[in-house]
């Protein structure tokens, strides 16, 4: 059997989204955004968005396919496809289970969404805990345990605690973000600049995570649009290549009532070496990196984990000056990420890694011709994915 590899068969052609608002203010309901964001991908790549034959989404995304498919008029849906597991994890995973489809003959041209109206559903920051409980809430709820950033943040000061991580590292990550944001029109954070007396300022949300250390919430929708390779040669746009994704989590990271073997742990270390096998990439050859924040600790155990530096380089490596663009030695969420631009469930990032390899970010890295995107930290299972130029192939 011969190699198996989705290296250079697939490209992104088309990255449309909506107007990002604050969480419950979007005048339109969940299913408009996502529509108005898959339009937006096929005006972008200049096809019509009947010629869409497959959808992939994530986080039990719930505007359905088939429901998409009638409202465009698409003639003949070939493809339908939902990523397991709940956050930013299944981000990249989708571009992935995008890409296998194609690959496979499955489908010709797929779009990737998600979309969210937190004013039409709950939000994702509150401990929504009902009347009765099972599985690992009914462990957690009695001791106060019941938002992501409290049960995050107990795995996040694990590895805090072991390292040795100092809290510049996390205000680091956080700045870099927000200073991005600053050149970014579509950011919700334009014009609010964070400053260290800020940021250390900031209330306490869950130790160790303050306020600017949090992803916002948001309304709104992003798509992607896929095809293969030597049909994205002759689109509107330069296309970006997918080198590389993978998709899990470790053994037993799924374990219930915090009862991982490795605890510490953002989920990828298993996961970024078949990143990299995959790929034939390594941290060296990356120009820039656009990692999923649903807090800022979480990206500082996502790179540990890619090999951009070790557990106890932390502090040195989490330094303003070498995560902003454009020269920067890994310039970090360049429009902005979940801290400062919006909460899109992470496919802002892809879109804006898109964007990098086209050489149109409103943050753009001189020379870019590899862009690495890593998902949903500390949630499982995880993914990643590396998108590249036409040189990189």
């Amino acid at each position: 059997m011969g190699v198996r590899s989705l290296r250079g068969e697939v490209a992104v052609v088309g990255i449309g989204e909506t107007t990002y608002y604050k969480h419950s203010q979007s005048p339109d309901p969940e299913f408009v955004l996502a529509l108005k964001a898959i339009i937006a991908a096929a005006e972008d790549a200049g096809i019509d968005p009947k010629s869409i034959d497959g959808f992939a989404s994530y986080s039990n995304d719930r505007n359905e396919p088939s429901r998409i498919a009638a409202a465009l008029g698409i003639p003949d849906l070939k493809f339908s496809n939902m990523q397991w597991g709940g956050g930013g994890g299944g981000g990249a995973g989708a571009v992935a289970n995008a890409a296998a489809a194609i690959y496979a003959g499955l489908a010709d041209c797929i779009v990737v969404y998600r979309a969210l109206a937190q004013g039409q559903f709950a939000r994702f920051g509150q401990g929504n805990v009902g009347s009765s409980v099972s599985g690992e809430v009914a462990f957690n709820a009695p001791y106060g345990v019941m938002s992501p950033a409290q049960k995050y943040g107990m795995r996040n000061q694990r590895f805090i605690h072991e390292h040795g991580v100092d809290r510049s590292a996390l205000r680091a990550v956080s700045m870099a973000s927000y200073h991005h944001a600053q050149s970014n029109p579509r950011a919700v954070m334009l014009g609010r600049p964070l400053t260290e007396e800020k940021y250390d300022e900031s209330r306490w949300i869950c130790e160790p995570y303050r306020l600017f250390d949090c992803c916002l919430e948001n309304d709104g929708a992003a798509a992607l649009i896929l095809m293969s390779s030597d049909r994205a040669a002759d689109m509107r746009h330069k296309p970006a290549y997918l080198l590389g994704a993978a998709i899990g989590s470790e053994y037993r990271n799924g374990a219930p009532c915090h009862n991982g073997p490795h605890y510490g742990t953002s989920s990828f270390t298993t996961v970024a070496p078949r990143l990299w096998q995959m790929s034939g990439l390594g941290p060296d050859d990356v120009d820039v990196v656009q990692s999923y924040e649903n807090f800022s600790g979480a990206v500082v155990m996502s790179v540990v984990e890619h090999g951009f530096c070790a557990a106890d380089e932390v502090n040195d490596f989490f330094q303003l000056e070498n995560l902003i663009a454009p020269t920067g030695k890994m310039p970090l969420n360049t429009s902005g990420g979940n801290l400062a631009e919006c909460y899109m469930h992470g496919l802002e990032l892809q879109v804006e890694a898109v964007r990098q390899i086209r050489g149109d970010s409103t943050s753009q890295v001189p020379n870019t011709n590899v862009s690495l995107v890593m998902s949903g930290p500390m949630v499982t299972p995880t993914s990643n994915c590396v998108f590249g130029t036409a040189d990189t192939l």
